[in-house]
C-alpha cells in the first residue's frame, strides 16, 4: 500500500507539468491511429504517454541517440492498446525500452523470453518482448508502423500485446488478464478454434490477411490478431466477426468505426 501511494504521488508530480506541445506534434505526425480517438480518449492517451515516457528506462542501442520523438512515438503506440480500458495501465512490469536504429542481431543468450527459456543464436530481429524485462524495438520499423506505412503490421503493437499477455504472471499463452470467468470462457471458445483453423490453413499454404506468423503458438496468435484488429479491422470484422467482438470487448475500442488510410509499404 505504501509503495502504491508513492507511485501515485510520483505520477501526480509528473502530470503536474503540462504536456509538451512538441510531443503533440510528434504524435500527430507519427501515430496516425490516434487521430481516430474521441477527445476524452486522446486526453487519456496524453496522460498515459507522459507517465510512460517518464517512468521507463530508455536506452539507445547500435549507435542510436534517443530523442523525445523516439520515446513519444513508441509510447503513444504502446498506450493506444490500453487507452480504452477502464483502469490506467502503464505497463509497470516493463522496466526498460531498448531501441535500435533498425533491425538488429540478437546476442547469444538463454534468458527467459516471453516466459519461456530460449536460446538465441544471433538471430536477426526487429523486436522482442521479455518477461519482466525490456521491450526491444527497431526505431525504423516502429516509426513505419505508427505512420501506417506497413499495412497489417505494427511492431510496437505486436510486442506490447505480448506484454499484456504477460500481465497475468504466467507463461505467455495468448490470454491476457480478463475481467471475469465469463469473459475467459468466451475468449477460449472463440480464439482456440480460430487458432487451430489458422494453423491448418497455413500448413496447407492458404494465406489470409491474418499473418501465418500467428500460427507459431497462442502467444504469437494474440499478438498478430492485435495487429489485425488495429490495422485491418474491417476485414477482421467481416470474416472473423466473433474474433473481432472478443478483441473489441477486451480493448474497449472499435477500430472498424475508424477511417484508417495506409500510406504504402516500406521495403
Amino acid at each position: 500500500m505504501f509503495f502504491k501511494w508513492l507511485t501515485n504521488r510520483r505520477r501526480r508530480r509528473i502530470l503536474a507539468d503540462p504536456f509538451p506541445g512538441q510531443w503533440n506534434e510528434f504524435i500527430a505526425s507519427n501515430v496516425f491511429h490516434i487521430r481516430q480517438l474521441q477527445p476524452e480518449q486522446q486526453a487519456k492517451l496524453t496522460r498515459l504517454v507522459q507517465v510512460f515516457v517518464a517512468e521507463k528506462n530508455w536506452e539507445g542501442c547500435g549507435g542510436l541517440t534517443l530523442t523525445d520523438e523516439i520515446k513519444v512515438t513508441i509510447a503513444a503506440q504502446a498506450c493506444l492498446l490500453v487507452v480504452g480500458m477502464a483502469e490506467d495501465i502503464y505497463f509497470d512490469h516493463v522496466p526498460s525500452i531498448l531501441v535500435y536504429p533498425h533491425g538488429y542481431v540478437a546476442p547469444q543468450t538463454n534468458i527467459s523470453r516471453a516466459g519461456v527459456i530460449v536460446e538465441s543464436n544471433g538471430q536477426a530481429r526487429l523486436g522482442e518482448a521479455w518477461y519482466r524485462g525490456p521491450v526491444v524495438l527497431s526505431w525504423e520499423d516502429a516509426l513505419a508502423g505508427g505512420r501506417l506505412e506497413t499495412p497489417g503490421h505494427n511492431l510496437v503493437l505486436h510486442e506490447f500485446a505480448h506484454q499484456l499477455d504477460m500481465m497475468n504472471g504466467r507463461i505467455t499463452d495468448g490470454t491476457p488478464p480478463l475481467e471475469s470467468s465469463e469473459q475467459l470462457e468466451r475468449w477460449a471458445a472463440v480464439l482456440e478454434p480460430e487458432f487451430e483453423r489458422l494453423v491448418d490453413a497455413c500448413n496447407r499454404g492458404h494465406r489470409g490477411f491474418i499473418d501465418c506468423y500467428g500460427a507459431t503458438n497462442e502467444a504469437e496468435f494474440f499478438a498478430v490478431l492485435t495487429e489485425a484488429f488495429f490495422e485491418h479491422p474491417h476485414p477482421l470484422l467481416q470474416h472473423h466477426s466473433e474474433v473481432y467482438a472478443v478483441l473489441r470487448d477486451y480493448y474497449r475500442l472499435d477500430p472498424a468505426q475508424w477511417h484508417i488510410e495506409h500510406h504504402g509499404k516500406r521495403h
